[in-house]
């Protein structure tokens, strides 16, 4: 039987439909029971102070509990790891930070491609580092520093928290960019990077703003300037890198994935909620606490962003010839 001409458009809308329907369905009853918001770090550092008010937003918002599974461990790839071999139902996501896109050129094999198996979700946070030196080192300023290695060569120690890690390709790509030779002396973590330099055992860190903020102020460390683009709010007196190495940013930057093909409408969802959040000035105080300044944007954004940083960061690998432990 041939239908008429009105009743086939009809079916053909009809059918058009049915796909933006069930995404509509299914974004109202996500989500059903609780996520995991996977971490590649050990907790008590900034991926909690990072996380925990985010998931209290988005259980708050969402009706469901999102708790915090930290799964640290090989830099970050065990845990990577968890999620891209997770269902992609939006039931388990990453935090993204800045180690991932090291990661990507870092280690030469990987069960899995960082850009093609995450799908991300909405950028966080930018992170504000600080360029440290003990009070013992003459210079106040970077160009003093710069002067001071290149007429006392390899004399100076470079603290970092690890090998690959966000403070140590910091200190390489000023390295790379300036031409000058420092020793560099892995830890593993910030902490004990930060009590050697404390001692004077290590004369130069490329830290995280939150956990040095307190010795900055009290005169036990010398801020020569922030890694990132623009000045801190925290301490705004002290310069940018850039400001005398142009071109120089090396903050680190947050974010919420999920494995690859998660619905798009859940994917929007929670980057709507989390633009919201970043919004709020709850989250933006907390965020403000250590160092780090909101930064959202769509999944579309992120995932350039995501790019240029894995592109960025490998040339500095590849430049100081860095190999995972």
């Amino acid at each position: 039987m041939r239908l008429p001409r009105r009743a086939v458009l009809h079916l053909v809308a009809g059918a058009c439909a049915l796909p933006a329907a069930s995404r509509f369905a299914r974004a109202q009853t996500y989500p059903a029971r609780t996520v995991r918001i996977v971490t590649t770090f050990p907790a008590g550092g900034t991926s909690d102070m990072l996380t925990r008010p985010l998931a209290q937003w988005l259980q708050e918002r969402l009706g469901q509990s999102f708790v915090i599974e930290n799964r640290p461990g090989a830099g970050g790839t065990i845990g990577t790891e968890v999620v891209v071999r997770a269902a992609p139902d939006g039931y388990t996501l990453l935090l993204i930070a800045g180690a991932h896109m090291v990661n990507a050129t870092l280690y030469r094999r990987l069960n899995y491609n960082f850009i093609r198996d995450i799908a991300p979700i909405a950028s966080i946070s930018r992170e504000t580092g600080v360029m440290l030196v003990h009070p013992s080192v003459a210079a106040q300023s970077v160009p003093e520093l710069i002067a001071h290695v290149r007429a006392n060569p390899g004399k100076l120690n470079m603290a970092s928290s690890g090998i690959g890690s966000t403070s140590h390709v910091a200190g390489e790509l000023f390295k790379m960019m300036t031409g000058v030779n420092v020793i560099h002396v892995p830890y593993r973590g910030s902490p004990p990077a930060l009590t050697d330099l404390l001692a004077g055992q290590v004369q130069l860190y490329f830290a995280n703003l939150g956990g040095s903020l307190g010795h900055i102020r009290a005169g036990r460390l010398r801020a020569l300037a922030v890694i990132t683009a623009t000045r801190s709010e925290a301490l705004p007196d002290v310069p940018t890198v850039g400001e005398f190495v142009p071109g120089y940013e090396a903050s680190s930057v947050w974010g919420l994935g999920a494995p690859r093909h998660t619905p798009t409408d859940i994917v929007d969802l929670l980057n709507k909620e989390i633009n919201a959040a970043l919004a709020d000035p709850r989250i933006k105080g907390r965020f403000a606490d250590w160092g780090g300044t909101p930064l959202p944007g769509s999944p579309a954004e992120f995932g350039k962003l995501i790019a240029d940083e894995t592109e960025k960061w490998a040339k500095v690998v590849n430049f100081a010839g860095i190999k995972a432990e």
